[in-house]
Order: C-alpha cells, then structure tokens, then sequence
C-alpha cells in the first residue's frame, strides 16, 4: 500500500469530502466454515459473537491469558460461512494462536489473504460508488453489516465498515477482479472528485477519528479495558483467553487509560514522547500528527486514569523542549451524519 499517491492532506480531505479508495489487500483475510465454527471464534475473541445474525459484522479483540492484545479484528457472520480481518503483521501469529487453542479439526479453516484482495471505498460519496458498482441498495445496509453480492462489475463480499471516521464500505474480491473493481471505481467516482489514497492519510483520518492501531495503541503489553475498548469484552460469556485477567482489572481498574491531546503549535508528538503532569513524567504519546481537517496537532496517549479529565494540562516532551497541551475527548472528529 503505497504512503500516498499526490499528498497525505489532499487525500485526507477528498475522504472527508467525498471518496477515496484504499487497497488494503495486505490485511489478512481468514474463513472459517463448519457447524462449530462460530462456536470456536467465540471462544477465541473477546467480544460475544454467538448472537450474531446472518449478515452481521462485529470488532473484538483476540488476547493472551494475561490480557495482552494479539490483535484487535472483524468478524463476519456470513450465510456458509464465517470471516475474520485481521492487521496484516499479526496473520501469522493469530493463525498459530488460534490453531493452538482448539485446533481445527472440527472446523474447515482457510488463509484467503493471498486468493483475494480488499478495496476500501471511504467517504460521503461512498455509498453512491458501491450502489453503480454493486446494483445493490447500498444506502441501506445497517453500519457493520456485510453481504455476499454479485453482479456485473463486482462479485464478492461486501462490508459498511471503515477505518477513516466516514461512512463507508469494504470490499472482498477474488485477485485476479481486484485491478478491474479498483479500475471500475476509480471510473465511477471521477464525477465526485473520488481519489486513491494510501497509507499516509489513512493513520491522519483513523487517528482524528480516536480509532486505535496495532503496535501503537495496542500491543501485547496493553490491555482492552486500558485501551478503553470494554465495548468489545463481554464478562457475561463463557470462557476466552484473558477474561480472568479482564475481570481483575476490572475490578481494581486500570492505572492508565487512552486519551486524547491537543499541543500547542504545529510540532507533531511522534509515538514514545513522555507526557509529564506538573513536571513528573506519567505516560507516553502512542500516535501523533497534524489534524488537516482541525487544523491543530494532535495525538493520542496513555496518562493515568486519575489526569485523565479532558481539560487536563499536560506537557510533551519533544526532542528536549516541553510543548504544553491539553487531554481532550475523543474521538477528535465525528462525522455529521445526514
């Protein structure tokens, strides 16, 4: 995935304004088939996905028995099927993780990384390129849903799901579609000023929108109720690595949580910059970067739970010179939704 194909703030702000498209075939895509299958993820992930309909589509985590995150994922319920998307440097390490908790004898398993690619579709004029693309009534489906579609341009499966704070869709096609359905899209969405956008704006729209990444926010050392992820741990199910862990944390709660910080002036907070609180070092930045679409710097950190009231004040280390900044709420950015 290319860092960008004009300029990171022209891209972000066609997202923010109209489309742009990611290739993101490098995430790992995995299937899971068999009456068990679902059995099997549920007791695997953290999130309770034993309630999911046909269709569905809903984030967890995957986590040691310490609680230490392995991997935060999507998990598709689809009618023959059942799909997991998982961050691209983790594929091989949720494999093992998961044959090694149950193996999968009673269950047919499928790394489909490799046979298929994926195709972001990002924006407000989002829904508008997927219904020319699909013929489907795009504008419909539920957020986090997902749909098996076929049609003239496009076969494949088809999710209302992102990671830029839009609205938006992801696609799954078979490689060999992959250039033509990119192609097609790109044709289709000339008329709305729809761009390519790669890695680069990616990280500036997810982190406006407060939406954590892998080996930033999390990591194996980092716990979902400290990353302020409890919606997607469920304490009322049945067993799943790190629920035990969980629960203690819970019940004394976390010493450090997720936050979000507005600095003074245009010096971006790069991931390990100590933050300090009345000149004592408490935590450290985790992402960072000038917001195009608020025009200030901003970034995510961990601070103890106890400074973590937004108006804060904080102080950030950077290079030797301390830039005053604020805890703030997050997200930094929620779409206006129509």
């Amino acid at each position: 995935m290319p860092v960008q194909y004009t300029s990171i703030v022209e891209e972000h702000l066609a997202v923010r304004k109209s489309a742009g498209l990611f290739d993101i075939s490098h995430m790992g895509r995995l299937t899971f088939k068999g009456e068990t299958a679902g059995e099997f993820l549920n007791s695997a992930l953290t999130n309770d996905v034993s309630a999911l309909q046909t269709g569905d589509v809903r984030y967890s985590l995957i986590c040691r028995h310490d609680a230490g995150i392995i991997d935060d994922v999507l998990v598709y319920h689809m009618p023959d099927r059942w799909e997991l998307v998982v961050n691209a440097s983790n594929r091989i390490e949720v494999i093992g993780w998961l044959e090694h908790l149950a193996g999968f004898a009673s269950i047919t398993f499928e790394d489909q990384t490799e046979s298929t690619g994926m195709i972001a579709v990002q924006g407000p004029a989002a829904v508008n390129l997927v219904r020319e693309l699909c013929t489907t009534n795009a504008d419909t489906m539920p957020y986090y849903s997902a749909s098996d579609v076929s049609s003239e341009h496009f076969s494949g499966m088809i999710s209302r799901t992102g990671y830029t704070g839009e609205d938006g869709f992801e696609l799954i096609v078979p490689s060999e579609q992959a250039e033509s359905v990119w192609l097609k899209l790109l044709s289709l969405g000339a008329p709305y000023g729809v761009v390519p956008a790669g890695l680069g704006c990616r990280d500036t729209l997810r982190l406006e929108a407060a939406m954590p990444l892998y080996g930033h926010e999390l990591n194996l050392t980092t716990d979902p109720l400290t990353a302020g992820l409890s919606f997607a741990v469920r304490f009322r199910k049945s067993e799943y690595p790190g629920k035990a862990a969980l629960e203690r944390i819970r019940t004394t709660g976390p010493t450090l949580t997720r936050v979000g910080l507005a600095l003074d002036g245009r010096r971006i907070a790069r991931e390990g910059a100590p933050v300090f609180i009345h000149g004592t070092e408490c935590g450290h930045v985790t992402s960072g970067t000038f917001s195009p679409t608020l025009q200030k710097v901003i970034a995510m950190a961990y601070v103890p739970v106890a400074q973590a009231t937004p108006g804060q004040a904080v102080e950030v280390e950077l290079r030797g010179t301390m830039i005053a900044a604020q805890v703030v709420t997050l997200p930094f950015y929620k779409r206006t939704r129509p």
